[in-house]
């Protein structure tokens, strides 16, 4: 990470007492630049562009560059704690594409107790932990995760997935 986001938030409240002392000195244009800047600053503390641009390559496909990028996080701890939840959803995505099924269920694990903010994407995440169970062959704990997935799933976003994987079940 270039800025950890104490250092955001620093450099934010700076760059807002420059803009403070401009008004003071009469430069109402220098700062309004300088208060838009501070804000901008400001907002990449909750908006983190690595997770950011890691969604945009996991929906192109490109898991790869998506491991790369997320992996230049070296510590997650330190992110807020949304980050960090969609930190370990996203790491969880990736590991599953990657065939590493035993590290997925602990990452999308993880997901769920920080705290993803969107249902459908607490929905996803328990969805994928129902398809790893059924992988094992715990069909009970596949089948909770299932319908706790069609619980957090009020838009129906996922429910071709649910059903699809309730028949591959039957199989169980």
């Amino acid at each position: 990470m270039i800025f950890s986001y104490i250092t955001r938030i620093a450099l934010s409240v700076i760059v807002f007492g420059i803009a403070i002392y401009q008004f003071i000195e009469g430069e109402i244009g220098n700062g309004i630049f300088l208060i838009i800047l501070s804000l901008i600053v400001l907002v990449t503390v909750w908006f983190n562009e690595i997770i950011l641009f890691t969604f945009l390559s996991i929906r192109k496909g490109k898991f790869d560059k998506a491991a790369r990028r997320l992996h230049i996080i070296k510590d997650p701890t330190l992110l807020i704690k949304s980050q960090e939840a969609y930190y370990y959803f996203l790491d969880g995505l990736i590991l599953t594409n990657q065939s590493q099924m035993g590290k997925a269920d602990g990452m999308f694990k993880k997901a769920l107790n920080t705290g993803l903010a969107m249902k459908h994407d607490r929905a996803m995440a328990k969805l994928n932990l129902a398809a790893i169970a059924a992988g094992r062959r715990r069909k009970r704990e596949a089948l909770n995760w299932l319908n706790q997935a069609k619980k957090d799933d009020d838009k129906k976003i996922l429910s071709d997935q649910i059903k699809l994987l309730k028949q591959q079940m039957g199989r169980i």
